[in-house]
């Protein structure tokens, strides 16, 4: 289980290492390109839903604890990237089969 603290004040928020690999991604390629998205995510100890506006202003840390990187799964950071430049803004989707055929 991993954390992505956000941030000055140290607000944290705990997701499990593989996805927050994926989601490292998607969130270092958005800010790159100096693109802000919204952030939902439901939190892990079933109380609710918070989102997060992500923006090339506000710190972010993505801290594992896991002593190996997952392997990344390319049509899963594509599936995320899609959904973080849609207007509703970027949820977590299930992991796609990364053999599987491409969606439309």
């Amino acid at each position: 289980m991993g954390k992505l603290v956000y941030n000055t004040l140290g607000h944290s928020f705990d997701i499990e290492d593989r996805t927050l690999s994926h989601l490292r991604v998607v969130f270092m390629n958005k800010l790159r390109r100096g693109e802000s998205f919204m952030f939902h995510f439901p939190m892990s100890d079933g109380s609710g839903t918070r989102s997060l506006w992500i923006s090339p202003s506000i710190p972010l840390v993505f801290h594992f604890y896991g002593s190996r990187p997952p392997q990344l799964n390319r049509r899963w950071i594509d599936d995320l990237m899609n959904e973080a430049s849609a207007p509703q803004g970027l949820s977590v989707t299930a992991e796609p089969d990364p053999d599987a055929a491409p969606r439309p």
